[in-house]
Formats: C-alpha cells, sequence, structure tokens
C-alpha cells in the first residue's frame, strides 16, 4: 500500500538505526484499541529508541497502523509531511492525535459505539435485551436513540410485526418487553409444529411388527387353533408331534 511503502522509506532514509522492530499488533482504528497500542508503542520508544530522531519514531509507530479508516488518516498525515504542509512532531503529540482521532473521550462514547455493535443473530430476543440495557446503561441515550438502536440488529419478522401493530410500543422500555413476549410465544409456537409434525408422522402411537404381534408364523398356528375346535390338546401347542382336537 502507498502509506505502508512511505513508511518504510522514511525508515530507510535515517542512517545507522539499528532498531529491530517485530511485526506488532497492527491498530485498525477500533476504540477498544486505542489506550493498549499507544502505551505499547510509548513504552518501546522509551526502552529501545530514545536515541533515535523524531522523524523515525513517528515512521516507526505510523508502520503499525494498517487498515480502513486508519489507513487512510495515515495517508494523509504522510502526504502532508512529504509536501510540507506539517512537521514532524514528537511521537507524545503524534499519540495525542491518534487518540483524539480514534480513541474514546468518555464513557458515553465508548458505550455508544457499544451499542452500534450489538446484534441479536441467532440468540433469542431475551439474551439480545439483557445485553443491550447492560451497554445502555450509562450511554446518556435517550428518546427516540435507544429505540433506534435496539430496532436496528432486532429480528426483521419481530420488529415488523410491532411497529404494525395496532398500538405499536412508544418507549424503549415497551419495545423490549412486547419483542421478548413475542419472540417466546413464537419459539414456541414452533416447538408444538415440530411436535404435532411428529405425531402426525405415526398416528397410530405404537407401530406393531409386520404381521402383527405373533408374525406370519403365529398366524399360521393360530388360525390352525381356530379351525380345529380352539383349542390344543396333549401338551404344548407347539410340539413338533403334532396337536389333538375334539374330545
Amino acid at each position: 500500500m502507498r502509506g505502508s511503502l512511505t513508511v518504510n522509506t522514511m525508515l530507510l532514509q535515517q542512517q545507522g538505526s539499528q532498531v529491530e522492530v517485530t511485526r506488532p499488533q497492527v491498530f485498525s482504528r477500533k476504540i477498544e484499541e486505542v489506550s493498549a497500542f499507544i502505551n505499547a508503542a510509548r513504552l518501546y520508544i522509551r526502552m529501545k529508541m530514545t536515541k533515535e530522531t523524531a522523524t523515525t519514531q513517528v515512521a516507526w509507530v505510523l508502520s503499525y497502523v494498517q487498515g480502513g479508516v486508519a489507513e487512510a488518516w495515515k495517508d494523509n498525515l504522510l502526504d502532508k509531511l512529504a509536501k510540507g504542509e506539517s512537521e514532524v512532531e514528537p511521537a507524545e503529540q503524534l499519540f495525542a492525535k491518534i487518540r483524539n482521532n480514534f480513541g474514546e473521550t468518555s464513557e458515553e462514547e465508548r458505550k455508544i459505539e457499544q451499542l452500534r455493535t450489538i446484534e441479536q443473530a441467532g440468540r433469542t430476543c431475551d439474551e439480545y435485551v439483557q445485553e443491550f440495557k447492560k451497554v445502555a446503561r450509562g450511554s446518556g441515550y435517550e428518546g427516540r436513540l435507544p429505540i433506534e438502536e435496539f430496532k436496528r440488529e432486532l429480528n426483521g419478522a419481530i420488529r415488523r410485526k410491532l411497529a404494525e401493530a395496532e398500538e405499536p410500543p412508544s418507549i424503549i422500555g415497551e419495545w423490549q418487553e412486547r419483542a421478548v413476549r413475542l419472540d417466546r410465544n413464537q419459539r414456541q409456537s414452533r416447538a408444538k409444529e415440530r411436535m404435532l409434525g411428529k405425531n402426525a408422522a405415526h398416528p397410530g402411537g405404537n407401530v406393531q411388527p409386520r404381521g402383527g404381534s405373533y408374525g406370519g408364523r403365529g398366524r399360521q398356528i393360530m388360525q390352525r387353533w381356530g379351525d380345529n375346535g380352539g383349542g390344543y390338546r396333549g401338551g404344548n401347542m407347539f410340539n413338533r408331534g403334532g396337536y389333538q382336537t375334539g374330545p
């Protein structure tokens, strides 16, 4: 990528640098990565790069910034440096810029960012609601904002049914309560349908083996028993010696 090549060029231009840069945990703009990235980079510079110029330190830090919005931000910064529109600043000022552009400035903003990533997916609505409530607490969201965030990742069928109801929910609590109830009813209905489907496949309950409970040979024996007066005499009905009929 153009930004990465520019960073490598800047590093190579610093004559005499013996610093070995190991492959880092790249930074791609996620809020939860900001503090860890800055702390790790600051510690490395203090331990390994105190004798390096500001240009080398900044280039080294930027070599870890890769992907997405962070990559575009880095490219813009490098373009300004190359054109002389901006001067190379100490690494600490670069860290401040990274935090200002990508870091969390308050607990509320962190909560809001989390709310925007929550989704129901394959979970029950109850599980989705509980996580949403946990994250929303302290976000500062009020009025329509929490409702819109909640609806955004709610199961589509449930969302439509609630929105098209004769009296749709108007506050976040109603949305959550009615969504959980509707989701439970739907899951219970599907479970009953599956059970009815199984029963329909075997309407007689216990299925007798072919030929009845006696089998083919049993039917022949019982037929003989009926044709000869209804009983056996002289021992076991299965005696190879035969059977006697009548008095």
